[in-house]
């Protein structure tokens, strides 16, 4: 996936405008004028429409650097049975450190979220090999637990004396991480 921060710094960096990058990015059907409308949302953060494999290479060779250079790694844990506090805990550990520090940190963290956590971060850390990324050189650049809301097939209620009935909450959560080279 392309990383939006990295590219908008070596537009910076490098002085080519946005036409000149259009020119070379230009792939079957979209035409320049699409293209530059890409490369504008995509320096903005927005990653509509979304960037293909091709187009990251194309962006690389016309500013002079590796694909991997401008990308990131994501993976991501959807509804995991932990609320998003408790899994919000362990991913604050571990934000913004090296893939590998990081690993080994929730091998020996004593929590339930942290192995679906490095499940996610072994995942992304996976996606990012196979696209011969420099795995010594991860790091976490986001580790993000959102809520899903509660977990299906958990028990609603729970009984009580006098005939009254409490509500049992069981949350789930998304978890995402994100990996790029330094």
């Amino acid at each position: 996936m392309l990383s939006t921060k990295k590219l908008d710094n070596l537009i910076k960096k490098t002085g080519i405008g946005i036409a000149e990058l259009a020119e070379k990015m230009v792939r079957s059907g979209m035409d320049k004028k699409q293209a530059a409308k890409a490369l504008k949302n995509w320096r903005k953060g927005l990653l509509k429409p979304i960037p293909r494999k091709a187009d990251v290479e194309s962006l690389a060779g016309a500013l002079g650097v590796e694909a991997v250079k401008i990308s990131e790694w994501r993976s991501s844990v959807k509804y995991a049975p932990t609320s998003s506090r408790k899994a919000g805990l362990v991913t604050k550990l571990i934000a913004g450190r090296d893939a590998q520090e990081a690993l080994d940190l929730l091998k020996f963290t004593h929590k339930r979220a942290a192995s679906m956590i490095e499940k996610a971060l072994k995942s992304a850390v996976a996606s990012a090999d196979e696209d011969a990324a420099d795995v010594e050189n991860l790091y976490i650049s986001q580790a993000r637990v959102d809520g899903a809301g509660l977990r299906m097939g958990t028990k609603r209620w729970i009984a009580k004396d006098r005939g009254r009935a409490h509500r049992i909450r069981k949350m789930a959560s998304h978890i995402r991480i994100t990996v790029t080279e330094i």
